[in-house]
């Protein structure tokens, strides 16, 4: 499937230290002909870590899609009812946005944006990046696993032997991601070793 003239809302939550993974893929996206907006929470646009200032994660997101972020709630509200997306993106998905999402609390852009297009039966597309997803993010983690729309970019654990809760999602497979979610289809395995190279869809 060409991603051609597709709408898809590309939501970032605060996982830092994924970005870097996660433009490229935003990257291809526009390459490959789709209308990408960027929607980021609060913590996205305000905080400053080692890993870049949230003033210039916003730039590079607007110089990459050629539009404007969405970074409220009222924003994001009409990419429902009045610009309907063909697909939502949220990566990286924390696991504080994860447990928000899997529990229907809609406090942040990136959030409202998704049950806009939840409401309109179009896929949500989902990289999880959560130190806790093996703990108590784990109820959570199975419940967007079992509800109907929304689909994982193949995940695993990141770093079993420090981090042994801790989950993340192949960047890389996002673009695959979305084409099978436009099919109605989750692309397989979505449990991975997380920095193997192949994959079969």
């Amino acid at each position: 499937m060409s991603l051609q003239g597709k709408r898809i809302g590309f939501g970032l939550t605060g996982s830092h230290c994924t970005y870097d993974e996660v433009m490229p893929e935003i990257e291809k996206l526009v390459k490959e002909g789709a209308e990408v907006l960027p929607i980021i929470t609060y913590t996205v646009k305000t905080t400053n870590t080692r890993f870049g200032d949230g003033a210039d994660w916003v730039k590079k997101l607007e110089e990459i899609t050629g539009n404007q972020v969405i970074d409220t709630i009222v924003k994001a509200e009409p990419l429902g009812p009045k610009i309907p997306l063909d697909c939502m993106v949220i990566a990286p998905l924390t696991g504080n946005s994860m447990s928000k999402l899997a529990n229907a609390m809609t406090d942040s852009p990136v959030l409202m944006a998704a049950k806009a297009t939840m409401r309109n039966h179009r896929p949500v597309v989902v990289g999880i990046s959560t130190n806790d997803a093996l703990g108590l993010n784990g109820v959570n983690l199975m419940r967007l696993m079992a509800a109907k729309n929304i689909y994982f970019i193949p995940f695993g654990q990141d770093a079993p032997q420090a981090k042994p809760n801790s989950m993340v999602a192949r960047m890389s497979l996002l673009r695959d991601t979305v084409v099978a979610a436009l099919e109605g289809k989750q692309l397989q395995p979505v449990i991975i070793e997380k920095f193997r190279d192949s994959i079969e869809s």
